[in-house]
């Protein structure tokens, strides 16, 4: 399994993925242990959650070193899988649970590309500094926060489509938007930045 994985650096993770078996006797051969089965999922979803731990973690390092881990995982738990349910969620439900682990291990939180309201955009010395207050009240959210606002505000992905992919209902991703949202914004009044 590890030459697989080895075998398939994430430098090609936009390879296309080549002629698949049907995909309903697929699922069932790798919840069986198949490792063919295995590598033809492998080909066809590794671009689909690398690009769910990128936008989740925003290093592309990382991100690499997490899609291996997580079909390493994958792999492994290959048993509780239910092939009669979606491959890509349930590796991206795995994936989001790595990309969180790691911003919780790391300490360090997916930094935040937004740009400065218009009247601080004048000043350079202004905007710079107003980026920086952005950035270190969004990096204060708690991960599951951080993750959920980052998804909805800046990638600007739909509810049912972030609900899926973390495994939680759409109200639980309304609730860790309006609660990040109402954070942000208090801390941000307290630093001196008005909407």
């Amino acid at each position: 399994m590890r030459e697989l994985l080895s075998r398939n650096p994430m430098t090609n993770v936009f390879a296309p993925p080549g002629p698949n078996p049907p995909m309903d006797a697929r699922l069932e051969r790798f919840a069986q242990g198949d490792l063919v089965a295995f590598e033809s999922l492998f080909r066809e979803y590794q671009g689909e959650v690398y690009g769910w731990i990128v936008r989740t973690v925003r290093d592309r390092s990382a991100a690499e070193e997490l899609t291996i881990e997580t079909f390493w995982r994958v792999w492994n738990a290959r048993a509780r899988f239910d092939p009669s349910r979606g491959f890509g969620a349930w590796a991206r439900r795995i994936a989001g649970n790595m990309a969180l682990d790691h911003l919780k291990r790391s300490g360090r939180h997916a930094p935040l590309l937004v740009e400065p309201s218009a009247a601080a955009t004048e000043d350079p010395v202004i905007q710079a500094e107003t980026r920086r207050k952005i950035t270190r009240a969004f990096r204060e959210l708690s991960p599951k926060l951080q993750v959920a606002a980052t998804l909805a505000l800046i990638e600007r992905q739909g509810y049912a489509d972030i609900a899926r992919d973390l495994g939680i209902s759409v109200a639980g991703v309304k609730s860790r938007v309006f609660r990040a949202v109402r954070i942000l914004r208090n801390k941000l009044e307290r630093m001196g930045i008005q909407r």
